[in-house]
């Protein structure tokens, strides 16, 4: 028995035999000089390969827009984008001219180079952009060199799908009755792999590693998508295990799932709001069987990655308008773009000796520098208000000076909006994001300018203790019980108050069950997370109150270390029956 962590990213346990996909890998790529006279033969090659490969991608894209959505369907947009690119044909061309090989291992050369620059990024979002091109690149090789695809959609009996790495393509093409976990040595929230496995419903653990050099032919797996925990060959006493814990997390979700209707409220009526994350526009419509009061966040820049460029305001517009008009009058708080330059667009591109991005070009700062860019979007959101209750939020504010700018251009968008007489809300309550140690540390000031605010602890955890999460060695310092952590959250939550207006959270610690008392007792109104977190947060919620909820927050803050904490919490929860 061996057992293996990766990072949760689709909830659910599963045990079952493994199906170890090698995709279709290329092995050696032929290389060999060629004569000027068959330079034209070779374009023609390439040209053709890149008809063929063309016409399979608006298969898959067909095929995505039935089974899925034309926003999901968008993956594939961009490939046929990237594939008919005159740029990059022009870069292929030149080559050719100059080196005289043959076009096999040009394409594979200048797709090889592409992307080692895309995986060497420091931002996790462009790396994981490198997948298209690698998708791309193989759909080329295997036209120019007659292989015949092996598809998963061949798949006849049920397997958790073990694999390297998985492209878009792959996963769309899958058969979905048959895969019911997925394991990948690569991978991580924003992949995706990630989304799509989401999308399905498919237990997943991805980042392992080393899983397809770990199993062997005939090895049974036990796969926990909530825990992030793959064990090979488990021992009967471990199967049982995992077997008792499937059947207690299929009674304990339908269980939790009956309660949707009821509300988020402690046992002395203290009532808050819980509400889901969404990064797709069609996740809208699934996050109200889960109870969300509304969406807490929609992480607006997937319209921007998918394609890789700029999204046009009608596709905006469009997506704003169907997430609106799904939840009803339910808020749907957007954030305004979060990303770096360098996944806009060509003309987005941050400064050369950008050498921390975290601390670089990107979110509010970019947009700020980039207003014809940032009017584009607030125009979409503004338009689309009509359908909805719609919020507008900054993201990675450091000071009020930001907040101004930033409030100054939605009046600018309003005014032109006026001007092309397009009607929008006449009251949008927008909110600040609280993921900048300054901005926590003059919350007072920036309460004063902002309608609420929304915690993101993702970020918040990163600035305070100075721990990149995507480097293992350090992640384990990133602790949400930290001291500085807890005063920075309940300084921001009392300056909120004291000006009237709301706390949200929205990070990843707002789904957290086992934090729920905590922040429920720092004084926190809203609660946004992965939508299927909700009714386990709202069981622990519905299981306390909130006076010894702010008890026990009272004892945290008193607390030196982040370990003391977790073990007051854990002891708090004995006592509480587990809530």
């Amino acid at each position: 028995m061996k057992k293996l962590s990766g990072v949760s990213v689709s909830p659910g346990i599963v045990i079952g035999k493994h199906f170890l996909y090698r995709g279709n890998e290329l092995q050696d790529i032929p290389r060999y000089a060629i004569v000027k006279t068959q330079i034209d033969s070779e374009w023609r090659r390439f040209l053709t390969a890149v008809l063929a490969a063309a016409a399979d991608v608006r298969d898959l894209y067909d095929k995505a827009v039935r089974e899925m959505s034309k926003e999901k369907a968008a993956i594939f947009e961009a490939h046929l984008m990237m594939l008919e690119d005159t740029e990059f044909q022009g870069q292929i061309k030149d080559r050719l001219f100059a080196d005289q090989e043959n076009i096999e291992w040009i394409v594979w050369d200048i797709t090889r180079g592409i992307t080692a620059k895309m995986l060497t990024s420091p931002d996790a979002y462009f790396r994981e952009r490198a997948v298209d091109i690698a998708d791309i690149s193989r759909r080329l090789m295997h036209k120019l060199l007659g292989i015949k695809d092996f598809s998963l959609a061949d798949l006849d009996e049920d397997i958790i799908l073990v694999a390297h790495d998985l492209l878009p393509s792959e996963v769309l093409a899958m058969n979905k009755d048959r895969v019911k976990g997925i394991a990948m040595d690569m991978g991580g929230q924003t992949s995706h792999t990630a989304i799509l496995a989401r999308a399905f419903g498919i237990p997943a653990v991805l980042g392992l590693s080393t899983i397809t050099k770990e199993v062997n032919a005939g090895d049974i797996l036990a796969l926990d998508g909530s825990a992030g925990q793959v064990i090979i060959n488990p021992t009967k006493a471990s199967l049982l295990r995992h077997e008792d814990a499937l059947k207690l997390w299929r009674r304990n979700r339908n269980k939790l799932l009956a309660a949707v209707e009821l509300p988020a409220e402690t046992r002395d009526a203290r009532r808050v709001s819980l509400k889901a994350n969404i990064g797709l526009p069609e996740e809208a419509a699934t996050v109200l069987r889960y109870g969300a009061e509304g969406i807490g966040l929609y992480r607006s820049e997937f319209l921007f990655l998918t394609s890789g460029q700029a999204a046009e305001e009608e596709q905006q517009y469009q997506a704003y308008s169907t997430v609106l008009k799904a939840m009803g009058n339910k808020p749907v708080t957007i954030r305004t773009l979060d990303v770096g330059g360098d996944k806009v667009s060509p003309n987005a591109q941050p400064p050369s000796d950008d050498k921390n991005p975290l601390l670089g070009w990107r979110a509010i700062r970019m947009c700020l520098a980039l207003p014809d860019l940032f009017k584009t979007q607030l125009r979409a959101i503004l338009r689309a208000s009509v359908y909805g209750n719609v919020k507008i939020m900054f993201p990675m504010i450091s000071g009020i000076e930001e907040l101004e700018q930033a409030l100054a251009i939605v009046e600018e968008a309003k005014a032109e909006c006026r001007q092309k007489k397009q009607r929008f809300a006449r009251k949008i309550e927008v909110g600040t994001m609280i993921e900048i140690p300054s901005a926590a540390l003059s919350a007072d000031i920036l309460a004063r300018k902002s309608d609420f605010f929304s915690i993101g602890t993702n970020d918040l955890l990163q600035y305070t203790l100075a721990v990149d999460r995507g480097n293992e060695k350090v992640s384990y310092l990133a602790q949400p019980f930290h001291p500085a952590v807890l005063r920075l959250l309940k300084q921001t939550i009392d300056a909120a108050h004291e000006r009237g207006i709301k706390a949200a959270m929205c990070g990843e610690l707002a789904g957290t069950p086992f934090a729920a008392p905590v922040l429920l007792g720092l004084g926190l109104d809203e609660f946004s997370m992965t939508a299927s977190s909700i009714p386990q947060v709202k069981q622990v919620i519905r299981g306390v109150t909130f006076e010894d909820c702010r008890a026990l927050a009272e004892k945290a803050l008193a607390n030196t270390s982040y370990k003391q904490t977790e073990t007051l919490v854990k002891a708090w929860m004995a006592e509480h029956n587990g809530v």
